[in-house]
């Protein structure tokens, strides 16, 4: 589903470069829940926008469902976000003169045809908000407007959701319910799902962690499920064996 081949960015400070990705070469399967972490700075963020087509890469490559994304312009980039892509931003950029429903609309509206106001509806009772739909994000509550940008996320029902530090401005309670929701639309629907987290318990419930430092990928775990089965099962061997 995702495909990254030696991406790198940088940024140019009059005759001063300052890398950000140093060559960074992955591939995200369908259906996978990954977890970006790794310090301040890392680099987490910036290649999060790169897989997501926010940004593009200074060299390298970045291929999407088997597609290039790296060279598009900006009115294609547009085109392959709203349709492929559910995004989800720490600080929830909801647009402040829209309802929760008409936030949860706007992905739908623009990027399909028909109505999509029974889906938004269906959407926000998902997440605990069938009786929210009206009211403006300042009459909400933070972890309400993430849910509100959740539903947004899914509207298009794109194949890959992309989040990050999801949970980073929510207290324990609403983090949990933001995530478990996440986790939901990841395995109901199938959908791809990479998210940047600092928080190591999400990581630990991720399929896969990458670790970022210093703009390099530095470890690239197996599936933490997987890692506890075989643990196990070597357990169970040593001791079947006395």
């Amino acid at each position: 589903m995702i495909e990254v081949r030696d991406a790198k960015k940088w940024i140019q400070n009059g005759a001063r470069r300052v890398e950000i990705l140093k060559g960074i070469s992955l591939t995200i399967p369908a259906g996978q829940f990954v977890a970006i972490v790794g310090a301040s700075g890392s680099g987490k963020s910036t290649l999060l926008g790169l897989l997501a087509g926010l940004d593009t890469p200074s060299s390298g490559e970045i291929w999407l469902d088997g597609a290039p994304i790296h060279n598009l312009a900006e009115a294609e980039l547009a085109t392959v976000r709203g349709r492929k892509i559910g995004f989800v931003f720490q600080s929830y950029q909801l647009i402040q003169t829209l309802t929760a429903l008409e936030n949860v609309l706007l992905p739908y509206e623009l990027n399909l045809e028909g109505s999509g106001v029974k889906q938004a509806r269906l959407l926000l009772e998902e997440v605990g908000l069938a009786e929210r739909v009206d009211h403006y994000p300042i009459q909400l509550s933070g972890g309400e407007q993430q849910r509100v940008a959740l539903a947004r996320a899914f509207i298009v029902e794109p194949p890959i959701v992309m989040a990050d530090e999801p949970t980073g401005n929510l207290d324990s309670a609403n983090g949990k319910l933001v995530l478990d929701l996440l986790l939901e639309r990841n395995k109901r629907a199938g959908t791809t799902l990479v998210l940047v987290t600092h928080d190591p318990e999400i990581a630990n419930r991720a399929d896969r962690k990458i670790v970022l430092k210093d703009g390099m990928v530095v470890e690239d775990t197996l599936p933490y499920a997987a890692e506890q089965v075989v643990g196990s099962a070597l357990l169970a061997n040593e001791e079947s064996n006395g």
